[in-house]
């Protein structure tokens, strides 16, 4: 397959208060009991077994410390998750009083000179007393005055390892401030030294590193002490692979150093495989850390709720929700009840999958068992609501927050803002940025780019420029998430000349394009009414085996029809010429094959750059096709991308083209991996391909692709004798579902069963449409009910919702004409198509 296949197929005004979310029958878990083994459960029985990839591991018997010991926080990736969580009281160091008394004088000074003296004169002393000094003041954020403390304690002492005692605290001190840079000076410095060579010096840099994200740093640490003879402990390679955790390495080379770990006697502890988990966090390893899990158990180590809460993140971020119950179940088993943490980390992986409701439902729980919301779960919670469109329960979450004193940081922010610009709410926009600012939290590049999307797509582009120009003077730079959000607007505009412009611009910044940058070009690039070029831009190629370099040239060019303007100044001047209404003067594409030729000069250069296509661009690249007048232009299209993919776009040339035969087994594979995806993604496939099909006179072929994804429940619970759901359905789906529903209703009539008294279509807005009444599927179920004649009326009270009578139905159903003007016919079938039999598919799904 080609290396562009597509990833997924490879498979303030304040209002009202409202009472709190409802609690809708909320799950409750079983009580803590004693767990048993589980011996008659074969599934059971093999999560004890050693899995084979990991290496055989030293014998360690089981600890006996107290429960409280065994929980000691480990310092690994999810620990972000912990965030408010109540710290447990440490049991009190081995410093002197005279160490107490030194740190209430240090805090109240300002003078370095002071600070010296006072240490002295109260006789500080010693690797316990000057530690606890350090932790103190950096906890206080006082590292300034830490570090005087650590130069008078480093040099009044003598005994190298009490020195080396001090540099590991120190070091520790300033990479849990994030001040890393300071970290590696002491580090360098006491090498030089001579007394900071020690493995727990080196540890110390590993952890600082790893915390700020330095990951290739603390691999090279390790490497340095291992080249001067120095031998990595457990709090060594627990340091490394936390930091690799943090740093998005890949898993296959975190076992390698596991391995070197195993190898070297060290024994791996609960910190470690809490670690190893994180690791598999990034990249939603759901098996391995399965794996690493059933591990811990056969190596009789314990599973805190640490290591319950990492797998679930695991377990989510690889969309395997359907697990989550399982493992919360088990959870409670074993005495460990599900925390805040546990929660918000399940509703988030049910809002990233698209089932919403099922995260609300947590969140209910949540509340039936008393277990409050964080700022966490209430970030989580606003954002689900801003997916759905509900703009009143954004608001209604975000005065609670203030009612519960949960302060509001930037993720809150963003969120309140895009659900008011989805809305239109631009005043209150503009209200809710002041307040963030008067909040004393600041802006980051997120929110920048979500105020520069909310006013270029609501038209307000001196907003938007005036928005852009805050964002250059807080000395942010620009990245491919702001420079797309600026695309998309433009491209929402119909300005495609403008945002294919700002594409060579940020080419230009050294920023590289992703897969959501090109997949917007595209998508504009498919809509006839808004794609615009300067006049004579395009050149179509006679000879077609060139073609493909001058598209891609044409692309390439079109910021050079304008005055080259360096930078971030050019987002000023495009915004600027908006906003006086000096557009560029622009036409229309004289005609739908130059469109499809530039989709596909965007493919190329998608290519070239070895960016992989996902499943929107494959829609986006269909939904331009069943926007396309040119059957020949739409063909070639596809045509020429099978040179990329013969597997994925064959099968939508091939149905096109009417050689259905011959690319059905091909597309039932194709469906089969489109199964694995989420609902959402699925149901854009499948809208995607019917649309263009439908649009091209390739019904019958359309009605089949629909009831595949009926067979497969890509729109669940659609459909029943009584009623027809076309909510998550694009118009061309929509149709092909209509008749197909229409043929199973008579199949029951003529069997001789009776209609339900009343039959309803409800279509919703559709996929094309957000507003009330006016939804393109809404149009194009009335116009095909009305086209056959069909006895179907709007309903008065939703106008979306189209009803009629079981009896008048079954009359019109038995009229002689209806079956015919029920079945669908391909407009374009060669002789080997034409032999392929639909009908026994088509009696299986509708029966």
């Amino acid at each position: 397959m080609a290396s562009s296949t597509p990833t997924h197929c490879s498979l303030l005004t304040t209002p009202k208060p409202t009472p709190p979310h409802p609690h809708q029958n909320p799950r409750r878990f079983p009580s803590p009991k004693p767990q048993t083994p589980k011996t008659t459960t074969k599934a059971k029985t093999t999560h004890l077994q050693n899995p084979a990839f990991f290496p055989s591991l030293p014998s360690s018997p089981k600890t006996h410390l107290s429960t409280d010991f065994n929980s000691k926080k480990p310092t690994r990736y999810v620990s972000k998750l912990h965030f408010n969580r109540p710290r447990t009281p440490l049991s009190r160091s081995n410093h002197s009083l005279e160490a107490e008394e030194a740190l209430q004088r240090i805090i109240k000074e300002s003078m370095d000179e002071a600070i010296e003296g006072l240490i002295r004169g109260i006789r500080v002393s010693g690797s316990e007393d000057y530690g606890f000094l350090f932790r103190e003041l950096g906890n206080r954020g006082e590292i300034g005055k830490a570090m005087v403390c650590y130069r008078v304690g480093v040099k009044g002492e003598r005994k190298g390892s009490e020195k080396g005692k001090m540099v590991s605290s120190m070091i520790s001190v300033l990479g849990r401030a994030g001040n890393v840079g300071l970290a590696r000076e002491v580090f360098e410095e006491a090498v030089n030294l001579g007394f900071g060579c020690t493995v727990y010096a080196h540890s110390a840099l590993i952890s600082a590193y790893g915390r700020s994200g330095y990951v290739e740093e603390a691999i090279r640490v390790l490497e340095r002490m291992k080249r001067v003879g120095l031998r990595p402990n457990l709090v060594t390679y627990n340091a490394v692979i936390d930091a690799c955790g943090k740093g998005g390495v890949e898993f296959g080379r975190v076992l390698e150093i596991f391995e070197e770990m195993i190898g070297n006697g060290v024994v791996p502890d609960r910190i470690t495989f809490n670690s190893l988990l994180g690791v598999c966090s990034r990249g939603g390893l759901w098996e391995t850390a399965r794996g690493l899990f059933d591990q811990m158990a056969y190596r009789g180590i314990d599973q805190d709720i640490f290591t319950y809460n990492t797998l679930l993140d695991v377990v989510c971020k690889g969309g395997q929700m359907d697990m989550v119950f399982e493992i919360m179940s088990e959870m409670t088993a074993k005495g460990l009840m599900p925390n805040v943490v546990t929660y918000s980390t399940v509703i988030d992986g049910y809002a990233k999958e698209g089932r919403l409701d099922d995260a609300l439902n947590m969140f209910n729980e949540m509340k039936f068992l008393g277990i409050g919301l964080d700022r966490v779960s209430y970030n989580a919670l606003l954002s689900i609501y801003v997916k759905l469109g509900r703009f009143e329960d954004v608001l209604n979450v975000f005065k609670e927050m203030e009612d519960a004193g949960i302060r509001k940081d930037v993720v809150t922010y963003n969120a309140l803002l895009g659900g008011c610009g989805k809305q239109g709410k631009y005043d209150i926009v503009k209200q809710v940025f002041q307040q963030m600012k008067a909040d004393r939290v600041l802006p980051n590049l997120l929110t920048y780019s979500a105020l520069i999307d909310v006013y270029a797509k609501g038209g307000l582009y001196q907003e938007a420029m005036e928005v852009f120009r805050e964002f250059k003077q807080a000395g942010l730079k620009a990245d491919v998430v702001l420079y797309s959000a600026l695309i998309d607007a433009l491209c929402k505009n119909g300005l495609v000349e403008s945002a294919v412009s700002l594409l060579d611009e940020m080419t230009r910044e050294g920023i590289r394009p992703n897969v959501v940058t090109y997949n917007t070009i595209i998508d504009a690039f498919g809509r006839s009414a808004a794609a615009e070029y300067s006049a004579g831009q395009v050149v179509v190629e006679a000879d077609e085996s060139h073609f493909k370099a001058s598209t891609v040239k044409q692309l390439e060019n079109v910021a050079g029809k304008e005055v080259h303007v360096e930078g971030e100044d050019r987002v000023i001047e495009i915004f600027g010429k908006l906003a006086a209404e000096k557009s560029l003067n622009t036409k229309k594409l004289s005609n739908n094959r130059q469109e499809m030729l530039c989709i596909l000069a965007v493919f190329h250069k998608m290519h070239e750059l070895e960016i992989k296509p996902n499943v929107v661009t494959f829609s986006a690249i269909l939904n331009a096709c069943s926007r396309c007048n040119s059957f020949e232009g739409a063909s070639m299209l596809l045509e020429e991308l099978r040179l990329f993919d013969d597997r994925l776009y064959g099968v939508p040339h091939g149905l096109l083209c009417g050689y259905r035969e011959n690319v059905w087994s091909q597309a039932q594979s194709l469906f089969d991996e489109v199964k694995k995806m989420n609902p959402t993604t699925a149901s854009a496939f499948y809208n995607a391909l019917t649309d263009v099909l439908w649009h091209f006179g390739q019904k019958q072929g359309a009605q089949l692709v629909v009831l595949e994804g009926k067979r497969r429940n890509v729109w669940e619970n659609s459909w029943s004798d009584a009623c027809l759901d076309l909510h998550l359905m694009s118009s061309g789906a929509a149709r092909a579902m209509v008749h197909a529903w229409l043929l199973n209703i008579r199949s029951v009539l003529f069997k001789g069963q009776e209609l339900p008294n009343l039959l309803s279509i409800l279509t919703g807005w559709g996929k094309h449409s957000k507003i009330v009444g006016d939804g393109a599927v809404r149009r194009a179920v009335e116009g095909l009910l009305s086209g056959m004649g069909a006895p179907f009326q709007l309903a008065k009270c939703n106008i979306g919702r189209f009803i009629s009578t079981g009896a008048v139905v079954a009359a019109w159903l038995r009229e002689s004409g209806t079956l015919k003007i029920l079945l669908l016919e391909d407009h374009r079938a060669n002789s080997e198509a034409a032999k392929f039999d639909p009908n026994p598919c088509l009696q299986l799904l509708l029966s």
